[in-house]
């Protein structure tokens, strides 16, 4: 069918929604914008659905989720006897209406839906599939993705975002499915009558805290600390949660940012609602200068990352980086850990491989087992799944992505936003009864370990040839390997795709980690280059540490890898 023919076919037939009928007729007759929603289907991958809301089979709405639920329906019911889903939702446009209209399909299918009563975090979701002991989870959110997106994410039965093929498998479904006459649905109050959709009420958030609180490791100094916050959800998912777990551990003192407190998809003031930019910080740091707070907090709309701004020394605040907070989390739990006695030979710390080794530098001074693994929190979330099966899950102290991502615990398999803003307060109230400021014991672990510089460059390529150029640049450097990167030796390189670490005197060892097409390559005094091209965006990622006894040195460190990535990329 050419797009036009889909267009009309839309036109005619897309008509539970009245805002998709508005939008089709809106642009009749206008072949571009026709083109962009219907050029392509959304695809369906490990982290679901994402993509602009709107009319059209390459936007986000009521056909593409309601196709993709029947795909999942259909999936279950081949792997599942009696199969059931929990489903989340976000604070993004028509996330709530989405997530009712997938529950009827569901439903309709005879899978038994469990759904939030008001919109939940994303960890919540991670939580209630294992609490309810679901087949599987839905949960409407775009993450950190600017206004005009929305998306739908898919997670199996241990809690974390569906594997490689159990996605693949599912989009075999979901490609079955026609938009018009394949969707099975029922009305939504006759599902809850006949037991179908049941409601998850406050007991399942109030059980999810009561796992989270459990992470608390000095409630009595936190209490006395007098710890000042100012606090932002950024008009998502995190405000109820993030404010209940901090009143629970005696932080009192919570200044919320008015303007990003109550749920708007429409992010006014934030348009980019992510705590990894300072723009996100904006209305909270002008607070700042009144209120004076020991720290700002920021989580996204789903509530599954969380970025800091600290109190700099000169009356400013400064935000520190995921990399930065993960590593002195993992200083902190280990030190508490090691101090009460609960560190033991066993105790395992996890995260992204692009993440700082300075986290594995800590750890190693402590004693602790350390994993580096693929990106993808999901790696993450097996890790504590087969940890849980030995009977060992009290072994996992904390995984981390350099994204702002951070679990402590394992109530969640996902990164969890509400967990990681209780044990920040609880550390900066910590340090802060030691006299000190999380941005000095910052330094003080760069004084004690080198200075780690991270950074990452983002190369963008376009179009059709954009991403034959990646592929080319990928096999050049398969093909011509690197013996060095700006004067700087090649002691090691991993290449992910084919699982083999060759060092620099050609001795080889096994990856034993899945396939990806990533090559990492450590030079000289563990200074490191990794390169990675994004599975879902025309763009490669050059993940950059420099090492220096200083800041300073650790620039210009950085400064030549970053232009070595740069011709490399030209």
């Amino acid at each position: 069918m050419d797009i036009n023919s889909l267009y009309n076919e839309w036109l005619e037939k897309a008509t539970v929604d009245p805002d998709l009928i508005a939008e089709l007729e809106g642009i009749k007759g206008n072949d571009e914008e026709i083109l962009d929603r219907f050029y392509r289907s959304l695809e369906f991958g490990t982290a679901g659905l994402r993509g602009v809301i709107g009319a059209g089979t390459n936007r986000m709405n009521y056909y593409t989720v309601c196709q993709a639920t029947q795909g999942l329906a259909d999936f279950l019911k081949k792997h599942f006897e009696n199969p059931s889903v929990a489903i989340g939702y976000d604070s993004r446009i028509k996330s709530d209406y989405l997530s009712r209209e997938a529950a009827k399909v569901l439903a309709a299918n005879s899978v038994k839906v469990y759904l939030f009563e008001e919109l939940e975090p994303t960890p919540c979701l991670s939580f209630a599939i294992r609490h309810f002991h679901t087949s599987s989870g839905i949960i409407l959110t775009a993450s950190h993705n600017p206004a005009k997106y929305n998306g739908y994410k898919c997670y199996n039965s241990n809690g974390y975002q569906m594997t490689d093929e159990e996605a693949n498998e599912t989009y075999e479904f979901i490609q079955k499915v026609d938009y018009f006459t394949g969707i099975k649905t029922m009305d939504f109050d006759e599902a809850v009558e006949q037991g179908l959709i049941e409601y998850m009420g406050d007991e399942v958030i109030d059980a999810f805290l009561d796992e989270v609180q459990k992470q608390c490791i000095n409630p009595e100094i936190v209490k006395e600390s007098n710890l000042k916050v100012i606090y932002t959800p950024l008009n998502g998912t995190g405000n109820k949660p993030v404010r209940k777990i901090l009143d629970r551990i005696g932080v009192k003192d919570v200044h919320i940012v008015k303007e990003q407190e109550n749920p708007d998809g429409n992010f006014p003031t934030c348009p980019f609602p992510n705590p990894e930019i300072r723009q996100s910080f904006e209305c909270a740091l002008k607070m700042a200068d009144e209120i004076k707070p020991d720290l700002l907090l920021a989580t996204d709309p789903d509530c599954d990352r969380v970025g800091i701004a600290v109190q700099d020394g000169n009356g400013g605040y400064k935000l520190m980086t995921g990399n930065e907070v993960g590593a002195m989390m993992l200083n902190y739990l280990l030190s508490q850990k090691a101090e009460k006695g609960t560190l033991t030979p066993e105790s395992i710390a996890v995260k992204s491989f692009v993440s700082t080794d300075l986290a594995e530098v800590i750890a190693k001074k402590y004693n602790c087992s350390f994993k580096n693994l693929l990106t993808g929190f999901k790696y993450i979330g097996e890790v504590i799944t087969k940890l849980e099966a030995q009977g060992k899950s009290d072994e996992f102290v904390m995984g981390f992505e350099e994204s702002y991502g951070y679990l402590a615990g394992t109530h969640a398999r996902d990164k969890d936003a509400v967990v990681a803003s209780m044990l920040i307060c609880e550390m900066a109230a910590y340090y802060k009864s030691k006299g000190m400021s999380l941005a000095e014991v910052m330094d003080s672990l760069y004084d004690e370990f080198g200075y780690y510089f991270n950074v990452v460059e983002s190369y963008t390529f376009e179009g059709a040839s954009g991403m034959e150029k990646m592929a080319g640049i990928m096999d050049g450097l398969r093909q011509n390997a690197p013996s060095e990167f700006a004067g700087m030796s090649v002691t090691k390189t991993d290449d992910y795709k084919t699982s083999v670490s060759l060092n620099a005197d050609g001795t080889t060892s096994v990856i034993e980690l899945p396939k990806s097409n990533v090559l990492a390559y450590t030079l000289t005094d563990g200074n490191k280059i990794i390169v990675r091209p994004s599975g879902t965006e025309p763009k490669i990622k050059a993940y950059i540490t420099a090492i220096g006894k200083d800041k300073e040195s650790a620039q210009v460190i950085a400064d030549r890898l970053i232009a070595e990535a740069n011709e490399i990329m030209k």
